[in-house]
């Protein structure tokens, strides 16, 4: 064989070998091609944003004019900030009652886990505040706490009492929203956990009822520990709603009566974009707080989750 031939043949070779690496590692590069996009998007309107948000937060920014360097002014003066306080009370407020939705989902799921007659009727019952908008929900129970034509007026009434103003009053309102904000929350968990419902082992139903588990013993025992991934996500998913509830004070309240039912998510609206001013900073900092006890909370679950999986595994 000639040098030629054998020059040839090696560039052959060597192009061989270039297209084969591609071709040996499309399946393992295909799905990056497809997620790409996905992540390009996730990068630039969900990270950047919120490492832009905290730069922002050491400065005092109008949002147009020149930037001012405050470093830690403006979280030293939410330290200060009375209104601060009262709309992180009452995010904790919204965390641990709005928690109330998974036992109420699960409940509720369990009841419509049933072959009974009309049953499709009572799930789609159930579901339909599920559908709704939030402002709508909004809507609807503003106009239920009415104290002048809604129901909770004329249940007052049977008893010739005075209906209460339960948006208009500081000791009552966080309450109302919160109990309007829970009817679509427990749809939305009853919907995760009657998937999970679905997915639970007859045969280990079966040896649960062998071994004498019944009621309460084979719900604890039998039913909630296949459950724990729809418990999980509903319970991260709740979280995340009772932290970031904004469109809900929005529409029945806008924070009042004087401040009291605000939520650090309307308070950094309030702060930054009302026209109650344009602190871009201030409410940066504002929604970097809330951003750390989100981040807190969400690390938790996923750290118990991971531990738990390491331990059954």
């Amino acid at each position: 064989m000639s040098t030629v031939e054998s020059t040839d043949n090696a560039d052959i070779v060597a192009a061989v070998d270039n297209r084969s690496w591609f071709r040996k590692n499309r399946l393992a590069i295909a799905p990056w091609l497809f997620l790409a996009p996905a992540i390009i998007f996730f990068l630039i309107y969900v990270i950047l944003p919120i490492f832009q948000s905290i730069w922002i937060s050491f400065y005092e920014w109008d949002g147009l004019g020149e930037a001012t360097w405050l470093g830690l002014g403006n979280y030293i003066e939410l330290l200060d900030d009375d209104r601060f306080y009262t709309s992180l009370w009452n995010n904790l407020l919204w965390l641990f009652l709005f928690l109330l939705a998974v036992p109420a989902g699960l409940f509720i799921a369990l009841f419509l886990n049933q072959t009974v007659f009309g049953m499709r009727l009572y799930k789609s019952l159930f579901f339909f505040p599920f559908v709704i908008s939030q402002v709508v929900v909004g809507l609807i129970f503003t106009w239920f706490y009415n104290p002048n034509f809604g129901i909770v007026a004329e249940i007052w009434g049977w008893f010739d009492a005075s209906p209460p103003s339960i948006l208009g009053d500081e000791r009552y309102v966080t309450y109302g929203i919160i109990f309007a904000g829970l009817w679509p929350q427990i749809a939305y968990c009853m919907i995760l956990y009657l998937t999970g419902l679905n997915n639970v082992s007859p045969d280990q139903v079966e040896a649960g009822r062998l071994d004498g588990a019944k009621g309460w013993k084979m719900l604890w025992y039998v039913i909630l520990p296949q459950l724990w991934p729809a418990t999980f996500l509903a319970i991260v998913v709740t979280v995340i709603g009772a932290l970031r509830s904004f469109d809900m004070i929005a529409i029945m309240t806008q924070g009042g009566p004087y401040g009291s039912s605000n939520v650090l998510s309307y308070f950094m609206y309030e702060q930054a974009l009302s026209e109650y001013g344009f602190r871009m900073g201030y409410g940066s900092a504002i929604a970097v707080v809330l951003f750390l006890i989100m981040l807190v909370f969400i690390s938790y679950f996923l750290w118990s989750m991971y531990q738990e999986e390491k331990g059954g595994h």
